[in-house]
């Protein structure tokens, strides 16, 4: 299966030259099924946290992008409460000669640089794009609150909710 050998030879790869500030492999036995994690960049409001993530390879790939989905929530434009991810290289520019290493690489530069143009979260968009130093701030504020080693990635508090009091002018801090 063509699919296996090039998921292997992904994988022997990344265990020889990891990206930096990235990790993924297979989760037990299935190799269509990986975990992985992002570091967020330095100098970024994402700085310090750690944003898991899960990577399911279809049957077809490399012809078909991976699935891709942020397990940590995140304070981004382009990435959804659910963990969606707003990624041209993920949908209509995916190229065989992509590998998951750029794909990490490339969900690490969206981290540095949103894109409020073509947002999954308009609201955070709009904020970014009209008060820049409230979206670092919140954006801070949730890397500390839902991205720090030992903190569960997907736990009970609601980001939808914290997005919405943000969103509708309250004072809340997200909390």
């Amino acid at each position: 299966m063509a699919a296996l050998k090039r998921i292997h030879k992904e994988l022997e790869a990344l265990r020889k030259d990891p990206p930096p500030r990235c990790t993924a492999g297979p989760v037990g036995d299935d190799p269509f099924s990986w975990r992985g994690s992002i570091e967020g960049p330095p100098d970024s409001p994402y700085e310090g946290g750690v944003f898991e993530l899960t990577i399911k390879f279809p049957r077809d790939y490399p012809f078909k992008p991976p699935h891709i989905r942020l397990k940590t929530r995140i304070y981004h434009p382009n990435i959804t409460p659910d963990g969606l991810i707003c990624l041209d290289t993920l949908k209509k520019q995916w190229s065989c000669a992509l590998t998951i290493t750029k794909v990490l690489l490339s969900i690490q530069q969206l981290f540095s640089d949103p894109n409020p143009e073509d947002p999954l979260v308009p609201d955070i968009a709009n904020q970014f794009k009209t008060n820049r130093p409230k979206f670092d701030s919140m954006a801070k504020l949730w890397t500390q609150k839902y991205a720090k080693p030992g903190v569960e990635p997907n736990s009970s508090s609601s980001v939808a909710d914290d997005s919405q009091s943000e969103s509708s002018g309250s004072e809340s801090d997200g909390q």
